[in-house]
Protein backbone atom coordinates (compact mmCIF):
# COMPACT_ATOMS: atom_id res chain seq x y z
CA UNK A 1 0.00 0.00 0.00
CA UNK A 2 1.98 3.25 -1.01
CA UNK A 3 2.38 5.90 1.87
CA UNK A 4 0.54 9.11 1.89
CA UNK A 5 3.85 10.74 0.64
CA UNK A 6 3.94 8.78 -2.24
CA UNK A 7 -0.02 9.10 -2.85
CA UNK A 8 0.96 12.93 -2.83
CA UNK A 9 3.19 13.08 -5.98
CA UNK A 10 0.67 10.53 -7.96
CA UNK A 11 -0.17 12.34 -10.75
CA UNK A 12 -4.05 13.44 -10.54
CA UNK A 13 -6.57 11.27 -12.60
CA UNK A 14 -10.03 12.25 -13.53
CA UNK A 15 -12.53 9.17 -14.56
CA UNK A 16 -15.14 9.38 -16.20
CA UNK A 17 -17.42 6.17 -15.43
CA UNK A 18 -20.58 4.93 -16.36
CA UNK A 19 -23.00 4.89 -13.68
CA UNK A 20 -24.77 1.13 -14.80
CA UNK A 21 -21.87 -0.38 -15.78
CA UNK A 22 -18.05 0.33 -15.07
CA UNK A 23 -19.20 2.28 -11.66
CA UNK A 24 -19.81 -1.04 -10.54
CA UNK A 25 -16.33 -2.50 -10.99
CA UNK A 26 -14.70 1.02 -9.65
CA UNK A 27 -16.99 0.43 -6.57
CA UNK A 28 -15.90 -3.21 -6.20
CA UNK A 29 -12.48 -1.79 -5.94
CA UNK A 30 -13.33 0.23 -3.26
CA UNK A 31 -15.34 -2.18 -1.27
CA UNK A 32 -12.71 -5.00 -1.70
CA UNK A 33 -10.44 -2.38 -0.40
CA UNK A 34 -8.14 -2.64 -3.10
CA UNK A 35 -5.13 -0.18 -3.11
CA UNK A 36 -5.01 2.73 -5.92
CA UNK A 37 -4.72 6.48 -5.21
CA UNK A 38 -6.42 8.69 -3.67
CA UNK A 39 -5.66 11.03 -6.34
CA UNK A 40 -8.02 9.13 -8.66
CA UNK A 41 -11.26 11.07 -9.18
CA UNK A 42 -14.51 9.54 -10.47
CA UNK A 43 -17.07 11.14 -12.46
CA UNK A 44 -20.51 8.62 -13.03
CA UNK A 45 -22.06 9.83 -16.13
CA UNK A 46 -24.94 7.26 -17.78
CA UNK A 47 -23.16 6.47 -21.13
CA UNK A 48 -19.38 6.62 -21.89
CA UNK A 49 -20.49 8.08 -25.37
CA UNK A 50 -21.97 11.35 -23.17
CA UNK A 51 -18.69 12.56 -22.30
CA UNK A 52 -17.63 15.96 -24.23
CA UNK A 53 -14.11 16.44 -25.89
CA UNK A 54 -14.19 19.62 -24.42
CA UNK A 55 -14.55 18.40 -20.58
CA UNK A 56 -11.27 16.47 -21.20
CA UNK A 57 -9.40 19.29 -22.33
CA UNK A 58 -10.90 21.56 -19.48
CA UNK A 59 -9.88 18.68 -17.28
CA UNK A 60 -6.09 18.70 -18.54
CA UNK A 61 -5.82 22.36 -18.80
CA UNK A 62 -6.71 22.96 -15.26
CA UNK A 63 -4.49 20.88 -13.28
CA UNK A 64 -5.24 16.52 -13.78
CA UNK A 65 -2.64 14.90 -15.35
CA UNK A 66 -4.10 12.15 -17.12
CA UNK A 67 -8.00 11.24 -18.13
CA UNK A 68 -9.25 7.86 -18.19
CA UNK A 69 -12.41 7.10 -19.59
CA UNK A 70 -14.15 4.04 -18.42
CA UNK A 71 -16.10 2.89 -21.10
CA UNK A 72 -19.37 0.87 -21.50
CA UNK A 73 -18.15 -0.97 -24.33
CA UNK A 74 -21.05 -3.38 -26.03
CA UNK A 75 -22.88 -3.63 -22.29
CA UNK A 76 -24.25 -0.07 -23.06
CA UNK A 77 -28.15 -0.01 -22.25
CA UNK A 78 -28.57 3.31 -24.51
CA UNK A 79 -26.93 3.10 -27.65
CA UNK A 80 -25.63 0.33 -29.52
CA UNK A 81 -22.82 2.05 -31.39
CA UNK A 82 -21.16 3.30 -27.81
CA UNK A 83 -17.96 1.80 -28.35
CA UNK A 84 -17.81 3.45 -31.92
CA UNK A 85 -18.85 6.88 -30.07
CA UNK A 86 -16.67 7.12 -27.41
CA UNK A 87 -13.72 6.31 -29.59
CA UNK A 88 -15.37 9.44 -31.79
CA UNK A 89 -14.66 11.19 -28.34
CA UNK A 90 -11.44 10.23 -27.79
CA UNK A 91 -10.43 10.59 -31.03
CA UNK A 92 -11.52 14.37 -31.17
CA UNK A 93 -10.19 15.45 -27.73
CA UNK A 94 -7.00 14.08 -29.04
CA UNK A 95 -6.95 16.35 -31.61
CA UNK A 96 -7.99 19.34 -29.03
CA UNK A 97 -5.15 18.20 -27.25
CA UNK A 98 -2.97 18.43 -30.00
CA UNK A 99 -3.77 21.74 -31.43
CA UNK A 100 -3.04 23.17 -27.79
CA UNK A 101 0.37 21.24 -27.64
CA UNK A 102 -1.04 18.58 -24.70
CA UNK A 103 0.49 15.11 -25.25
CA UNK A 104 -2.77 13.46 -26.17
CA UNK A 105 -1.23 9.80 -24.30
CA UNK A 106 -2.72 12.20 -21.16
CA UNK A 107 -6.02 10.70 -22.46
CA UNK A 108 -6.37 6.37 -21.93
CA UNK A 109 -9.90 4.66 -22.51
CA UNK A 110 -10.32 1.19 -21.92
CA UNK A 111 -13.89 -1.18 -21.16
CA UNK A 112 -14.52 -1.65 -17.78
CA UNK A 113 -16.86 -3.41 -17.00
CA UNK A 114 -19.54 -4.40 -13.42
CA UNK A 115 -17.06 -6.98 -12.18
CA UNK A 116 -13.47 -5.32 -13.08
CA UNK A 117 -12.33 -4.30 -10.01
CA UNK A 118 -9.00 -5.80 -11.03
CA UNK A 119 -8.37 -4.31 -13.70
CA UNK A 120 -9.61 -0.87 -12.92
CA UNK A 121 -7.08 -0.71 -10.68
CA UNK A 122 -4.56 -2.09 -12.94
CA UNK A 123 -5.68 0.81 -15.57
CA UNK A 124 -4.83 3.20 -12.72
CA UNK A 125 -1.60 1.88 -11.55
CA UNK A 126 -0.33 1.63 -14.92
CA UNK A 127 -1.80 4.86 -16.24
CA UNK A 128 0.11 6.96 -13.15
CA UNK A 129 3.41 5.43 -13.10
CA UNK A 130 3.32 6.29 -17.18
CA UNK A 131 2.43 9.82 -16.10
CA UNK A 132 5.37 9.73 -13.80
CA UNK A 133 7.72 8.34 -16.13
CA UNK A 134 7.30 10.99 -19.18
CA UNK A 135 6.68 14.79 -18.79
CA UNK A 136 3.39 14.59 -20.79
CA UNK A 137 2.64 18.09 -21.31
CA UNK A 138 4.62 18.62 -24.40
Amino acid sequence: MASANDEATDPKILVFSSNVISDLGIDMAGSAHMSYSTMVQVIPLPCSSGVKPAWIVHALEEGFDGVFIAACGGDCMYVPDCTARTSAVVNKAQDMLRERHISPKRLKMAGICSVCADNFVDHMDKFQEELKRHDSRE
